[in-house]
């Protein structure tokens, strides 16, 4: 069941008890050797959301980003010679105005995701909205400030973390985070409207086939689908793939 946004209230502080510690511990574990495979073929990544912050639980998922545009097959490699396998391959866009992204399942609980265009500034500050670190930062055991599904901002401390909602205090989150107020503004009304009309999908959502290639799915969309064809124009990107 989606978390909903919670009710404002004053600063609470949370302390984990044992068996917290050991999910993140084992979440963590998990997600190193995967960053590491990515950087070994040159590929920078981050953990993002809870992972990141250090509130998880038993039902957190695993997700990786990497920033840039590589060629899928980099990051496909990437995965497999580090001997994890690839159960499925989708490609999404949130919507219409939205960078459209490849998603890599390991498992259900764990998969890569990146870009297939250049992202904007506000795309990539998404990340860094909920939490984010590299894999320096995971191998230091570094937590991180990041807003999550309830609109509370989570700030992580040596027993727990404190947290507060960010409805009212927009601009306290964006200095704490380093974001745009814009950004924090958008995300609130993207989540409240959520809670008030639920959840209505993405604009686009496909899973490829296993001849298929996330490039050769892109351009079959692209002479498809006019939305995207005027994303490209706008970015100013032509037709490269």
């Amino acid at each position: 069941m989606a978390k909903k946004v919670s009710r404002v209230y004053e600063q609470r502080e949370v302390v984990y008890p044992k068996d917290r510690w050991k999910i993140l511990k084992g979440l963590r574990e998990v997600a190193t050797p995967i960053m590491v495979t990515l950087e070994s073929k040159g590929v920078e990544s981050i953990v993002h959301g809870s992972v990141a912050r250090g509130d998880v639980n038993n039902k957190s998922d695993i997700d990786i980003f990497t920033p840039e545009t590589n060629p899928s097959y980099l990051i496909e490699t990437a995965i497999t010679s580090g001997g994890f396998e690839i159960s499925r391959r989708e490609l999404e866009q949130a919507t219409p105005a939205h960078v459209v992204k490849a998603l890599i399942y390991i498992n259900e609980k764990v998969k890569v995701t990146f870009p297939l265009l250049p992202l904007r500034s506000k795309e990539r500050d998404f990340y860094r909205f909920g939490g984010e670190i590299g894999l320096k930062e995971l191998r230091e055991g570094a937590r991180v400030p990041g807003v999550d599904k309830r609109l509370m901002m989570i700030v992580p401390t040596v027993y727990g973390h404190h947290e507060y909602s960010i409805i009212d205090n927009s601009e306290e989150a964006a200095r704490v985070i380093g974001v745009s107020q814009e950004l924090v503004k958008e995300r609130i009304r993207v989540l409240t409207r959520r809670d008030d009309i639920g959840r209505t999908g993405v604009y686009y959502e496909e899973r490829l086939q296993d001849d298929e290639s996330f490039e050769s799915k892109l351009r079959d969309r692209i002479s498809r689908d006019p939305n995207l064809k005027r994303l490209f124009q706008r970015r100013g990107l032509g037709f490269k793939y």
